[in-house]
């Protein structure tokens, strides 16, 4: 397999090894864009590219990551307007590290060792699947139905002052309709520690474009009685929330 070189201002930086091969290995599931983001952050963490250097190629590093170019586009434009990289023009252009990371970026910004992430994150998906797996395999009442098409439109398409209390609404309806009033208790309290790491990242609108269409298809599961199909689309989601977090944060 060929390795991609990282080159500089004139092409001379050295080819990277091992790294690169664990880091722009493919990408697999359904969360390509929150995952992409996730893996160019560790990129820019790890110092595979230094602060100052060029990353491969947009055309290579799709076919690497296994991604489309529109999607490594949308990541990388992400990644430009939060500050980490930027986009020069001309004969030696390209898509660049910062010399600096920008100001409250890193563990810091969330208030918590990587340790204390992953707890979260594992706690969540405990609840917030087994919260949808209950949630399909109940007989819901006209009123139960009505509460969740009601939080999921007002969900969807909702702009960004409004998009994380209407996304955290739908999630404890979810919870609220399982019939669980200790089960929603407990979602109420990972959800607010979750918030207090969201609140730390940019509001990425791919990222909220897919949570949409991710929150069509739970709340379709549920609706539709079928358990595994919640529990299954519950986790990738949260699986593609848990990716930008780390990304991010760690």
């Amino acid at each position: 397999m060929r390795t991609l070189a990282v080159h500089g201002p004139v092409d001379r930086e050295p080819a990277l090894h091992g790294a690169d091969e664990a880091l722009f290995r493919p990408i697999r599931g359904g969360n390509a864009f929150e995952e992409t983001v996730e893996r160019l952050l560790s990129t820019l963490r790890l110092g595979v590219v230094a602060p100052g250097g060029r990353l491969p190629p947009g055309r290579e590093l799709a076919a690497r990551l296994g991604v489309s170019r529109a999607t490594l586009r949308e990541a990388l434009a992400t990644l430009q307007t939060a500050g980490y990289l930027e986009s020069r023009r001309g004969r030696y252009g390209g898509t660049f590290v910062v010399a600096a990371p920008p100001p409250g970026s890193g563990p810091a910004a969330g208030g918590r060792s990587a340790a204390d992430l992953d707890d979260v994150l594992a706690f969540r998906s405990v609840l917030e699947c087994g919260a949808a797996e209950a949630a399909a395999a109940r007989s819901l009442t006209r009123a139960d139905r009505e509460h969740l098409a009601t939080r999921l439109a007002e969900c969807t398409g909702a702009g960004p002052a409004d998009y994380r209390r209407l996304d955290s609404r739908l999630h404890l309806a979810i919870a609220e309709v399982a019939g669980s009033p200790s089960l929603t208790t407990a979602v109420v309290d990972i959800r607010s520690r979750v918030n207090e790491l969201l609140d730390a990242i940019p509001l990425l609108a791919p990222n909220i474009e897919h949570s949409d269409r991710q929150h069509a298809a739970i709340v379709g599961a549920i609706l539709a009685g079928d358990p595994a199909g919640a529990r299954t689309t519950m986790a990738e989601h949260l699986a593609g929330t848990a990716a930008l977090l780390r990304g991010f944060l760690t």
